[in-house]
């Protein structure tokens, strides 16, 4: 499974390890990924989520079912 949020879209970005001399060389930023399980109460069931720190902030704010149709929305998740 590929290291993308189902929740955000966040995915890995590439940037560069800065030495004291100043050379530079390619590196990942990985994002902070975690495999979690919600509860939905609507369908009775639970769902496995593959999703980053932002991504459980997002679901407390707006609750699972809305950020879960946007993210289908966005196309970040096919099914859940």
């Amino acid at each position: 499974m590929s290291k993308v949020c189902q929740v955000t879209g966040r995915k890995a970005v590439v940037g560069n390890n800065v030495s004291h001399s100043k050379r530079r060389t390619k590196r990942k930023f990985l994002p902070n990924l975690f495999n979690k399980k919600y509860y939905l109460p609507e369908e009775k069931r639970w769902v496995s989520l593959k999703i980053s720190a932002a991504g459980m902030r997002l679901i407390n704010k707006k609750g699972l079912t809305n950020a879960l149709k946007e993210a289908k929305e966005k196309g970040y998740i096919v099914n859940y």
